[in-house]
């Protein structure tokens, strides 16, 4: 019976040294050392032996188990190391390729607008504040000297929040000018403040109309602040905005809280005032308006209108984003049109 032995450790060795996949391996495994394997079989019929030989095979039969034991997993081993070296190949970077860059967001333009506006603003010593956009009647309307029945408020579509007839109405804030009142309210001359802001308007949308769209105010208020004030500030403004070779025009409008009210054209950066399809022909373009604060105004938030004056200005932001960039539909900025928006790398 030695000489099985013999015979079986050289037939497992092998086949073992055969064995290239641990599907293979197995197999292996279970015809040499399975429970009904060529090694089990044999130390089963050690009872037939003589009693003198069974001692000797015995301990042979068992010397050749754990020497395939531990040749089984020596080459389990070898299997397992040579299938992941394989894989690492097979996922091997190469580094002499070019790497591909990370797809980087960026600011949306009504963002990078108003930062803009308001970094030059903060240059000239105006402080930047915000406002709530749900706003009261009295600060959207009556305190700019906009009274119920005043014609003025059907140039403002409105969002309202409670009936307009109600004992305190609330609204969406039809423009940043309510924080005219609340700033002067809690902080007495001198101010300077730029508020930029969201506002809402109850209106049908087309090119240049949408119902939410962002302004920007901006109100000074002190003792001997005059339109020359005014002047150089929007001037200063307007160079630093649309070019230094700018010139601006002031003709006169209404707005219900200022007065005298101005709206505010700069000649045209693209034709040079020559006259073009960005500015109609007139070689000028409307970008604002402004004017010195109402009395009225300076009253209803607790100054003293015989000893301070002020002035206030105030634009649409996608307005200068639209002439700025020749942009011809103000919903491009809200579509959400990846395409549109990657033309605004900040």
């Amino acid at each position: 019976m030695l000489d099985q032995v013999r015979a079986i450790a050289a037939e497992a060795h092998r086949h073992l040294a055969q064995a290239t996949t641990e599907q293979e391996l197995e197999l292996w495994r279970t015809r040499f050392l399975g429970r009904k394997g060529a090694l089990n079989e044999l130390l089963r019929g050690l009872g037939t032996l003589p009693a003198d030989q069974r001692p000797v095979v015995g301990a042979e039969a068992n010397r050749l188990k754990r020497e395939l034991e531990a040749a089984f997993e020596q080459r389990r081993e070898a299997l397992v190391a040579r299938a992941r070296a394989a894989a690492l190949e097979a996922d091997r970077v190469d580094i002499t390729l070019p790497g591909r860059p990370p797809v980087i967001g960026t600011l949306h333009p009504t963002t990078q607008m108003i930062r803009r506006i308001t970094e030059i603003f903060a240059s000239l010593g105006f402080d930047i504040v915000t406002g709530p956009e749900v706003e009261w009647d009295y600060y959207n309307f009556e305190a700019l000297n906009i009274p119920p029945g005043h014609p003025a408020r059907d140039q403002w579509d409105t969002f309202w929040i409670t009936p307009e007839d109600s004992e305190r109405p609330m609204l969406l804030r039809t423009h940043t000018s309510p924080m005219q009142v609340r700033i002067m309210e809690k902080q007495k001359p001198p101010v300077r403040v730029v508020v930029p802001g969201r506002v809402y308007r109850y209106e049908a949308t087309d090119a240049t109309h949408e119902s939410v769209f962002h302004q920007f105010e901006g109100l000074a208020v002190d003792e001997g602040v005059t339109m020359a004030d005014l002047n150089g500030t929007i001037y200063t403004f307007a160079r630093r905005m649309f070019g230094e070779r700018r010139r601006i025009r002031f003709r006169c409008d209404f707005f219900p809280f200022v007065e005298p009210g101005v709206d505010v054209a700069v000649d045209c950066w693209v034709c040079e005032g020559a006259g073009c399809t960005l500015c109609r022909r007139s070689g000028w373009i409307e970008v604002m308006g402004a004017g010195m604060v109402h009395p009225r105004v300076l009253e209803y938030a607790g100054i003293d209108p015989r000893r301070y004056t002020g002035f206030a200005f105030g634009g649409g932001v996608e307005r200068f984003s639209m002439l700025l960039h020749r942009i011809d539909d103000i919903r491009l900025f809200y579509g959400n049109d990846i395409r549109f928006l990657r033309q605004f790398v900040a």
